[in-house]
């Protein structure tokens, strides 16, 4: 409870009461004296009506909030009484008038959030301040990372994962998925030209030349001349990279045409080959299962954890100043970009209404439980303290106002006089 609200409510309620202790203390001196002059008359209606007016207000404040004097009054106590009423009514009225789609869309659009999110981070105080709950986030989740227990649960939880995975079909779709369309083709075009462009150089083909000539010289094969060696070589080498040029150019090459059935065949087995799979997922046990394999994992993780957080602890941190210029890099070209402004705010405009639709009740339901779950005399005290200082002013207000319309009716009677 706030303090300073309860001794503010508290010197208003002293306020009220000791305003009705005068007004009675008035009617009985203007009633006393009312013989004695005409004009106490008047300060006694004035004072008649103000004890009226204060014990009404009165009666009014208290039995929002219980019944007077403890006397079970119908209507009284309207708060705890019918709290779970108010709740849902107050929840009904938020979902209705705050909640309504076409508020928040209207609301959305004035608001430009693409805007206004670009011109906050281009500002490059506010990057920072990004940057530096970013970092305080990652230096929290460092340190909590960096325990045993998280590494064994990583760990574990890796290899259970790893061990669900069938690494031949899964490395078979992927494949697959490369090779799809003839894509490997691409790849071996690359391969090819750059062999072909290779074995095109003379100075290439002579030094290939050179070894293969060498390599016949150390068999020493009776009869055979070493310059014809060389030259049946280089004819060799030349064909070699003319058959490379000629597979580059021709796409149906019957040596591609073996590449693509090699390639598909490869893909095949992976896919459907049980004894490829039992060999693959032996040799994934093995590395799973190695002491070794998990102690460097370990290792690794800890020498991540310990420079993440080594980096972030420092003034200069790197992290941190890549986040920061990212952070406004981020602002000034959405400040910049009119058109990717303009497809965030559309973007929101299309998904409120499904958020919208989708969240309503359950916001409407949760403040409904929320309101249904305070106990009734702790809310009705917390509302009191709270809202019982501009309450009492009613009373306040009742005792002045009472007074004075009670002296006006005093006033036009005497001017009157009997009908």
């Amino acid at each position: 409870m706030n303090a300073r609200a309860a001794q503010a409510s508290a010197g208003m309620k002293r306020l009220a009461l000791g305003l009705l202790l005068g007004a009675a203390v008035l009617y009985v001196l203007g009633t006393w004296r009312t013989p004695y002059h005409s004009a106490w008359g008047y300060v006694a209606a004035f004072a008649e009506a103000a004890m009226v007016g204060a014990i009404a207000d009165w009666f009014a404040v208290v039995a929002l909030f219980r019944h007077p004097l403890g006397v079970p009054i119908p209507h009284t106590a309207i708060i705890p009484e019918n709290k779970d009423r108010i709740g849902e009514n107050l929840a009904n009225f938020l979902g209705e008038h705050f909640l309504a789609t076409d508020q928040v869309l209207a609301r959305l659009r004035d608001f430009d959030a693409a805007g206004r999110v670009a011109a906050w981070l281009s500002v490059p105080a506010n990057a920072e301040r990004v940057s530096e709950r970013l970092v305080e986030v990652a230096r929290w989740a460092v340190g909590a990372l960096d325990d045993e227990r998280v590494r064994q649960f990583v760990a574990e939880l890796a290899r259970d994962g790893l061990r669900q995975v069938e690494i031949t079909r899964v490395s078979g779709q992927v494949f697959e998925a490369m090779t799809q369309d003839r894509r490997h083709q691409e790849l071996l075009d690359g391969i090819l030209l750059q062999l072909a462009k290779l074995l095109g150089e003379d100075a290439v083909q002579e030094t290939i030349t050179e070894a293969i000539a060498r390599e016949i010289k150390a068999l020493k094969y009776v009869g055979l001349d070493q310059m014809a060696a060389r030259m049946a070589t280089r004819k060799v080498v030349v064909i070699i990279a003319r058959t490379i040029i000629d597979m580059a150019d021709d796409p149906q090459h019957s040596l591609r045409l073996r590449f693509d059935d090699m390639v598909s065949g490869f893909v095949q087995r992976l896919k459907d080959d049980p004894a490829m799979a039992e060999r693959a997922e032996q040799l994934k046990a093995e590395l799973l299962d190695n002491p070794a394999v998990g102690s460097y994992v370990n290792q690794l993780w800890s020498q991540l954890l310990s420079w993440l957080q080594s980096d972030m602890d420092r003034s200069d941190s790197t992290i941190r100043a890549r986040v920061t210029q990212a952070a406004q890099t981020l602002g000034e070209r959405l400040a910049s970009d009119d058109a990717i402004r303009t497809w965030i705010n559309g973007e929101l405009q299309t998904a409120a209404p499904q958020l919208i639709e989708r969240y309503r009740e359950d916001i409407r339901r949760y403040i409904v439980a929320r309101v249904q779950a305070w106990d009734a005399k702790e809310m009705t005290l917390e509302l009191e303290q709270h809202i019982g200082r501009d309450l009492q002013f009613i009373r306040i207000n009742g005792t002045l106002v009472g007074g004075l319309v009670g002296l006006i009716i005093h006033t036009l009677t005497q001017l009157l006089g009997p009908v």
